[in-house]
């Protein structure tokens, strides 16, 4: 287990400026890929595991194998209340503050909590906002809620104000896997205005270019994953270009 906090590390990055990259990967698809040790090479900062839907891959099993191969911190991104395993370093407990879903925003949240609790994992409460992406994604769809407009960044400013008043950690604007456009750089800007919590983005970023413009919008941490499962050598481009800024 690394002791050292993780959320205390992206912290840290964001006052001195830096920022971080994430490689989501989907547990369904690991077996298929070889990019842990091209994101070692790289310099990823975390790695980030799950998915709305596990069908046939194993959380416990894609966390152990990546476990075997590096050091970089694994941080589980959870579709659901099953997808919890103490072989993480820590786990982003998602409230879907974009949809009106109680499931989303409090339910699975009680029903997990004794396995949290106890689990050691590091626990990371972030504010989850979908934002339309110009297709219904896998996320939206088992959500079962709308995502935010695209084009309404004051909705989604006053959504992630009321995430931080609420005490939530860190702010989540996810287009979504296989989304067709990306979060705008003009609605991350307006939430980098309005909170003081940290702001990963991710869906549809599937260039460095894409990146970069996220960042100087105002992203801390960037998370990529589809678009590495079709092109594996995003993962150092993008690596580079952000920590370069």
């Amino acid at each position: 287990m690394i002791q050292k906090s993780i959320y205390s590390s992206i912290l840290k990055s964001r006052t001195q400026r830096k920022k971080q990259f994430a490689l989501l990967i989907d547990p369904d698809k690991f077996e298929k890929t070889n990019v842990i040790k091209l994101a070692e090479t790289a310099g990823v900062d975390f790695i980030m595991v799950g998915g709305s839907l596990i069908t046939n891959g194993s959380l416990e099993q894609c966390i152990n194998k990546i476990k075997e191969q590096t050091s970089i911190p694994v941080i589980i991104f959870p579709g659901n209340n099953l997808q919890i395993s103490k072989r993480a370093d820590a786990i982003l407990l998602l409230s879907l503050i974009s949809g009106r879903n109680a499931d989303l925003l409090i339910g699975n949240h009680v029903i997990a909590a004794p396995v949290l609790k106890s689990s050691g994992l590091e626990i990371i409460p972030a504010g989850y906002m979908l934002i339309e992406s110009g297709k219904q994604t896998a996320a939206s769809y088992m959500s079962n809620s709308l995502p935010i407009p695209s084009d309404k960044d004051d909705i989604a400013m006053c959504t992630a104000m009321a995430g931080e008043m609420l005490g939530l950690k860190l702010i989540y604007l996810d287009a979504g896997s296989g989304a067709l456009k990306n979060v705008s750089a003009s609605m991350i800007q307006k939430v980098k205005t309005a909170v003081n919590i940290p702001i990963l983005v991710g869906g549809g970023i599937n260039s460095a270019q894409k990146a970069v413009a996220a960042c100087n919008a105002g992203a801390d941490v960037i998370v990529v994953g589809n678009a590495i499962e079709k092109n594996a050598t995003l993962i150092n481009n993008i690596s580079s270009a952000i920590h370069k800024l």
